[in-house]
């Protein structure tokens, strides 16, 4: 309510503004005071000693507002202000969502910060003079590429911000930073290609195995040492376990173990009893459209009716956990988790259903819940639109606990499957260009209309079976998956899924098989460590030296 207002309306988004400007000032004001102290006036090698990393666009503030800081109050010139200021800021890109990318109101900016309301502007003049003359006449392209975006309500587009004023722009997957630079800031990357970067994703495995996943990690450091834990390179050789037998049935019983927590865990968040026998299948991040809770619901639906026709021929009981929050006006992302918690209702009250399928939403999900789920998960849901995943790290925190991903070539996805094995990976869906070709004849009705399956699934759903006393509720769900502009091609993909779905039920029933793979995603994990994360900015961004790097 406070610390992260609803920003639909006028006053939520000053209060945001308000909050971003508070915390960068104070951050550079700090960091100035401290430089001052020791160096008084002179800033000459300022930017040798100090480097800001904006984490997406929502502390890009600090650019107009150090120009402030050094010219109000140390008394540079601009030219001398400009070049510290685009040799101590780096900019991290964390979204592919245009939506995402913050842009603020030139009336509110105006009214709340009219100072660094000038200084954007002779930010944006200067730059559209070398836009123009390195395309000399190319109208479109300074309108395009202006801070400014122009119109009847003009606003400030905070992510040109960032990269104007930063000296290094980074994604946080392979696929996120090609398809920054092939279409988001396209413009920014001809302009400057040299400020592009790729920095995956990390997780630190102190907290997202050694602490999390105890049973775990006493059996690696007993197979491996206890290296691993500080350098991440010693998962590797994990690797000969996945072939040992007494291993594979050590770490299978350790999973259980971790199984019972998360029942635990459920059962006192949302009063159902999950059975550790079953796979537990979970999808925990928030919720959003292109996350595709909704394809999830759809594949739980679908399990519901063909236990309901008897046709369970190749199931394998489940356990179906989700859980995540919506921000506080994402109308759409509610009523997802409305039509999760009545499905789930609906299933777990059908004693037919008890020895197939179980389904809860856990509410208030945090990272703390975070360490109980991720070491208790079979099945990882990454399932996201291909194309609009930044990275994700909790496809990361799953397999370092040796859970198995089913998931699209989509943000980090893409890097875990390259390092654990196609064969270890449950593939499905369209990649990036596929959506993209598909898009303007995009027809979700033909799909539905061509497969038995979803046919089904959307009849139960459209006869009101989920919401019998709340007519109507689901509509907007519905049209959405009807819509021909429906942005996250959850009928496109559906046929997919449920085919990757089928292959996962087969796996997990050779146990054996199952255990390899999970230990596999596990000795594969060390990649995605945030060691190697921090590293790769120290030594390509930040050109520093960091003391006890990998114990920090």
């Amino acid at each position: 309510m406070v610390l992260y207002p609803n920003d639909v309306s006028e006053q939520g988004k000053e209060l945001r503004l308000r909050q971003q400007y508070f915390l960068a000032s104070a951050s550079l004001q700090d960091v100035l005071r401290q430089w001052v102290r020791a160096n008084g006036n002179d800033f000459t090698h300022f930017a040798d000693k100090n480097g800001f990393q904006l984490n997406d666009t929502h502390p890009t503030v600090a650019i107009p507002e150090l120009m402030r800081l050094l010219m109000d109050e140390q008394g540079l010139c601009w030219d001398d202000a400009w070049d510290i200021t685009t040799k101590t800021m780096a900019y991290t890109n964390h979204t592919l969502l245009p939506e995402a990318l913050e842009a603020w109101s030139v009336a509110l900016f105006r009214e709340l910060l009219p100072r660094l309301m000038d200084i954007t502007y002779e930010i944006n003049a200067r730059f559209l003079t070398q836009v123009a003359q390195r395309w000399p006449g190319d109208c479109y392209r300074q309108q395009r590429m202006s801070i400014i975006e122009e119109g009847d309500h003009p606003r400030i587009r905070m992510a040109y911000m960032a990269i104007i004023g930063s000296y290094s722009v980074n994604g946080v997957a392979s696929l996120h930073t090609d398809l920054l630079a092939r279409g988001l800031f396209a413009d920014f990357y001809q302009l400057w290609p040299e400020k592009f970067n790729n920095k995956t994703n990390g997780v630190t495995p102190r907290r997202w195995l050694s602490h999390c996943n105890p049973g775990l990690k006493s059996l690696i450091t007993e197979a491996i040492g206890d290296q691993w834990i500080s350098d991440y390179r010693q998962f590797e050789q994990l690797k000969p376990f996945a072939d040992d037998v007494q291993f594979a049935k050590r770490f299978t019983a350790i999973k259980q173990q971790n199984k019972q927590a998360l029942t635990d865990l459920v059962f006192k968040n949302c009063g159902v009893r999950f059975d550790i026998d079953m796979m537990f299948d979970v999808q925990v991040k928030r919720i959003h459209e292109y996350k595709r809770q909704l394809l999830n619901v759809l594949h739980i639906i679908h399990l519901y009716d063909r236990v309901r026709r008897g046709d369970t021929e190749g199931m394998e009981p489940r356990c179906v956990l989700i859980g995540g929050k919506a921000a506080p006006g994402y109308v759409l992302a509610k009523t997802i988790i409305k039509l999760i918690n009545n499905v789930a209702q609906v299933i777990n009250r059908d004693h037919a259903l008890n020895d197939w399928l179980k389904v809860a939403f856990i509410s208030d999900y945090s990272v703390t819940a975070m360490e109980i789920i991720a070491p208790g998960t079979d099945l990882s849901e990454q399932i996201s639109t291909a194309g609009k995943e930044a990275s994700g790290t909790g496809n990361m925190k799953f397999m370092m606990n040796g859970a198995v991903t089913i998931g699209t070539l989509d943000g980090a996805n893409i890097e875990i499957r390259e390092a654990v094995g196609e064969e270890n990976f449950f593939l499905f869906g369209l990649t990036a260009d596929e959506v993209e070709a598909i898009r303007p004849e995009y027809d979700p009705n033909h799909s539905i209309d061509e497969d038995d399956d979803l046919t089904r699934v959307m009849s139960l759903l459209e006869s009101g079976h989920f919401n019998l006393f709340e007519d109507g509720i689901f509509d907007s769900i519905i049209a959405a998956i009807r819509s021909h502009s429906d942005l996250w091609m959850i009928a496109a993909d559906f046929r997919s899924y449920i085919d990757a779905q089928a292959r996962v039920a087969e796996i997990y029933r050779d146990k054996q098989a199952w255990a390899r793979m999970s230990i596999l995603n596990t000795a594969s994990s060390g990649y995605f460590s945030s060691d190697r994360t921090i590293n790769e900015y120290k030594e390509d961004i930040w050109h520093r030296e960091l003391k006890n790097e990998t114990n920090s």
